[in-house]
């Protein structure tokens, strides 16, 4: 049940304040959500920085109501640690960096062992000016290359201005209030600083979330709510110029986000790789767990990059788009979210417009992960592309869910990821909503789908007795042959799909197979089947060793 936000006194800073300010500033967000994302300019125009900003804050609130904190200590550090691991984008990423900076101080309060707070020194005001002090400093460590007139500037200009109000006895409530004016202040500001904003008329729409959070913090601490004033900038979506700024032109082309189980040597080394490969770096946490976004153009490096890290897993690559760049901050009017099982095929469907859920073997997609993936895709239509029988009750809640939030969907019955390549070759964003979905759904139903897996123990199955290392080729979802190679299972899988025909055989290889077992099976297909064209992708981390497609 959501938390009832109630004003605490002006001089208390204690867990019911942090689930108050949690609560104010989710709310906030969730009122500033579309203006934001319609200024939203920099470092890519996507449109998606105010819904970032409140997924990040939902994420946080959830892991705050999750637990029963009596302590401040503890209910600051469980906030934190929600935007950690539910941090979305470029914006979201670095506000958790800031709520983690707070935590640092304010979560250890109650241990008196604060780096930089003398012990014994409990007075609110002093310790929330330290806290929103250190939160600006961590923001500016955690990104590669800070530019000024964005949110970390925002930010900066709210900690010395809560400084100077503690500096002059203040309380906590004084201070938050004072952070809050020289945010706004600050943001005025950023058209200025930067010059992207200023070419289309906006401030910065991260700066506008450090604005509504710490408008959020004063209110929790004093029962005054901040006068509801608009995000300045333009009313509607920044029209595209001309020519494209300097900042689009060269930008790459994916967004690459993952929580990071890895040592803090082990991500020091990994910036300067993931530097090198891209821009709008920001890696934030610590204590072993860390959340890694960049823009890269080769999303796959970027992502191995992390696995000589440490263990990366909730990985989010999203294509920019040549559409989403016109629009601008237009929500778009359809897109597509596709669940994949494999690094290279996120990739592929991520270049054909999609918005994709990767899954690692033996797990399942969450309904909130799909939530989160149709949210992320930002259009008033979306398909959905399940990629798996045993998936589709997530699928089908998680559309449920994002029908309440006013966006159509519609949920395609694919059983294999390539039937849902075959969706995404005649998906027609031009076309009407419901051809579109039947076109899609004609070309998924008219691909017979196999997989080939190697077995793992002795079993029954429906083409016999299969022993431990037997390689089993399974046709739309039954194991129709039992081999001892894989090549030799694959030709014969192939054989019994073209029996009845095709046009195009698609496969997709695992991490392990190597090009010459593609070379192989292209040469049978054109042997036997002259009139039929072969395609074959790399599957990447996480896929079967093969998948076939027959149209």
């Amino acid at each position: 049940m959501p938390h009832a936000p109630q004003p605490q006194p002006a001089d208390e800073l204690d867990a019911e304040a942090v689930r108050t300010w949690s609560s104010l500033a989710l709310a906030a967000l969730g009122r500033d959500r579309e203006d934001i994302d319609a200024i939203n300019v920099y470092p890519v125009a996507d449109a998606d920085t105010g819904t970032n900003l409140y997924l990040t804050a939902e994420s946080a609130d959830r892991a705050l109501e999750a637990i029963a904190a009596t302590s401040l200590s503890q209910a600051v550090r469980a906030y934190a640690h929600g935007a950690l691991i539910g941090a979305r984008g470029n914006s979201g990423t670095i506000l958790a960096q800031l709520l983690r900076g707070v935590a640092d101080v304010l979560g250890a309060e109650d241990a008196q062992d604060a780096e930089n707070a003398e012990p014994g020194d409990s007075d609110p005001g002093r310790l929330l000016a330290q806290a929103l002090t250190r939160a600006a400093e961590e923001a500016y460590q955690a990104v590669a290359h800070p530019v000024e007139g964005t949110m970390l500037t925002v930010a900066s200009a709210a900690a010395r201005a809560g400084e100077a109000a503690q500096a002059a006895d203040g309380t906590a409530a004084d201070v938050a209030r004072a952070a809050y004016e020289g945010a706004r202040a600050a943001l005025a500001e950023t058209p200025g600083q930067l010059a992207v904003l200023g070419r289309a008329g906006v401030v910065d729409a991260g700066g506008c979330g450090v604005v509504a959070v710490l408008g959020a913090l004063w209110q929790a601490l004093s029962g005054e709510q901040p006068a509801r004033e608009p995000v300045r900038g333009r009313a509607g979506p920044v029209p595209l110029p001309p020519e494209p700024c300097a900042e689009e032109r060269g930008g790459p082309a994916y967004e690459v986000i993952y929580l990071l189980e890895a040592s803090e040597p082990a991500v020091a080394a990994l910036r300067s790789r993931l530097d090198g490969l891209g821009d709008s770096l920001v890696v934030v946490g610590g204590d072993g767990l860390w959340n890694v976004h960049v823009h890269v153009d080769d999303p796959g490096a970027a992502v191995e990059a992390g696995v000589v890290a440490g263990r990366p897993y909730r990985i989010r690559i999203t294509h920019f788009g040549d559409e989403r760049r016109r629009s601008r901050v237009e929500r778009v009017q359809r897109a597509v979210v596709a669940v994949v099982p494999g690094e290279g095929l996120a990739g592929l469907c991520a270049e054909a417009g999609a918005t994709t859920v990767l899954v690692r073997p033996g797990e399942a997609p969450a309904a909130a992960g799909l939530v989160d993936a149709i949210r992320r895709a930002h259009a008033r239509e979306v398909v959905l592309l399940p990629g798996g029988a045993e998936w589709r009750a997530a699928a089908a809640a998680a559309a449920e869910q994002a029908r309440a939030d006013g966006v159509r969907v519609a949920v395609i019955p694919t059983r294999s990821a390539v039937q849902g390549l075959a969706a995404l070759a005649v998906h027609d964003p031009e076309g009407s909503f419901d051809e579109d979905v039947v076109a899609m759904t004609a070309a998924a139903g008219a691909t017979r789908y196999a997989e080939l897996a190697v077995a793992e123990r002795q079993s029954f199955t429906s083409a016999g007795i299969c022993q431990a290392g037997d390689v089993l080729g399974l046709i739309d979802g039954d194991v129709a042959v039992i081999g001892a190679g894989l090549p030799e299972t694959a030709e014969a899988v192939l054989e019994r799909m073209l029996g009845s025909g095709g046009e195009l055989v698609t496969l997709v290889l695992g991490p392990e197979v190597p090009d010459a077992l593609a070379e192989r099976l292209e040469a049978y297909v054109q042997h036997g089947h002259l009139a039929v064209d072969t395609v074959t992708y790399r599957g990447g981390r996480y896929s079967a060793p093969l998948l076939i497609g027959v149209e």
